[in-house]
């Protein structure tokens, strides 16, 4: 007869540290074999198949694989369809129960359903548990019980919260001796699954110190090593949200403000499900937003003649990432400037981004669409002009991204900032006000 074991379904949850499913998985009266499914359902929609992030993604899987072969383990790694994994493994293994993390986006929660009940239908326990956030949506609320709409209060009452709450965290490292064990299974490589590796780099996990002291100055600077970059690691979980906090908490409240912002977000799509393709402002939905594919792509390539926004679309195409001030100045530029309407930039965001996390880039271009939560007005319109000559007097970004900038070879503007800002006005007003 088999041995009765339980699974841990790695997610967006790789990393062996301070991982609280795996931990109590390691924890349960069973051994436990991790596994990881490379989901068709995301990747077959994914175009661009050198896509760091899947490179990323295989790498670090690699390197978990390789610490549980020296303890007679491995991790199951698979690609296809979960439900039909799942299907597999109750006829492969004597399963009891399975541990996973949440995750709190749509297609996950639909994926989690279907999983759950064909689990429960054959008597495995699928038990789940909090892990790349500190507050789920459910547990910061007003005091009338509802979730929140705009960030400062909730910000006030996640601080509240967290003073009064101990920062737990999950020593899940030590417990690897509870692993199932088992000779070494296959890897599927980037070219089984339809990938080629990417030349892009991925930033390390490490924390700079003195860029998280000086966060709160250097942030809003594109051209300064300012930011952490640790999006990406936030994103996969290949670094833990607790840690995180912890040092936020000790070296700078701004970095500890962008944390909670992320909280935010994930409560905002978690209680709002509809915000992926809808305004979270129902009444946004109205306006008529431009079809203009040649300006998009104009957009898209850095070629609009505002040398801050084309340096940011230049930098994004050539690296996978943005600095985020600049992030809110393209984005404006997209939707108000050019009247497009910020879905289309939101999905360019996710193609490209390495750091993208679905909840933070809805929320952030609803932000700059004045369609979101705690959106800034309409009225407000970034003018790119004083943006880069406030963030980037020196031009050193712009120069970095754009070589041909000062020469006949740069475009000149794709519009003119006043007509744009007043048809912007006008029409949002309209819209709004019928």
């Amino acid at each position: 007869m088999q041995e009765e074991m339980a699974i841990h379904w790695f997610r967006r949850d790789l990393r062996i540290n301070d991982n609280p499913a795996l931990y109590y998985a390691l924890k349960s009266n069973y051994k436990v074999l991790p596994i990881f499914i490379f989901d068709t359902q995301i990747l077959d929609k994914l175009e661009d198949k050198s896509d760091a992030r899947v490179q990323f993604i295989r790498d670090t899987l690699v390197d978990i694989k390789a610490t549980f072969e020296k303890l007679q383990s491995t991790i199951s790694i698979f690609y296809g369809n979960p439900l039909d994994v799942f299907k597999t493994l109750a006829e492969t293994y004597t399963i009891k129960e399975v541990f996973t993390n949440r995750d709190y986006e749509p297609y996950a929660k639909t994926r989690d359903s279907e999983v759950k009940s064909f689990l429960k239908s054959k008597s495995i326990q699928m038990l789940t548990f909090k892990d790349h956030v500190i507050f789920e949506n459910n547990e910061i609320t007003t005091d009338t019980g509802q979730l929140y709409k705009v960030f400062t209060p909730y910000k006030n009452k996640w601080l509240s919260k967290f003073e009064t709450s101990s920062l737990e965290f999950f020593p899940s490292e030590t417990l690897l001796h509870n692993l199932y064990k088992t000779k070494p299974l296959p890897t599927p490589t980037l070219a089984e699954m339809g990938f080629t590796s990417s030349l892009i780099k991925i930033p390390p996990t490490d924390f700079e110190e003195s860029i998280i002291k000086s966060y709160d100055k250097n942030r809003d600077y594109p051209a300064k090593n300012g930011t952490t970059r640790l999006g990406i690691h936030l994103r996969f979980g290949t670094l833990s949200i607790r840690k995180s906090v912890k040092i936020a908490k000790k070296l700078n409240a701004t970095w500890l403000n962008e944390l909670i912002w992320r909280d935010f977000y994930s409560m905002v799509l978690a209680g709002n499900p509809e915000v992926v393709d809808k305004a979270f402002k129902s009444n946004y939905d109205q306006i008529p937003w431009r079809n203009a594919p040649d300006e998009f792509q104009k957009w898209c390539d850095g070629m609009t003649g505002y040398p801050i926004v084309d340096a940011g679309m230049r930098e994004l195409n050539s690296t996978g990432y943005m600095h985020n001030r600049v992030r809110m100045v393209v984005a404006s530029f997209l939707t108000k400037h050019l009247l497009i309407d910020w879905r289309l930039g939101e999905a360019y965001f996710a193609q490209k981004l390495l750091d993208f996390e679905l909840a933070s880039n809805n929320g952030g271009w609803q932000w700059a669409a004045g369609t979101g939560t705690d959106a800034q007005p309409y009225f407000r319109v970034f003018n790119p002009t004083s943006q880069a000559e406030k963030f980037d007097k020196e031009q050193q970004y712009i120069n970095k991204w754009i070589p041909e900038y000062n020469t006949n070879k740069y475009p000149k503007p794709i519009v003119d900032h006043k007509f744009a800002r007043e048809r912007a006005l006008k029409v949002y007003k309209e819209a709004l006000n019928p």
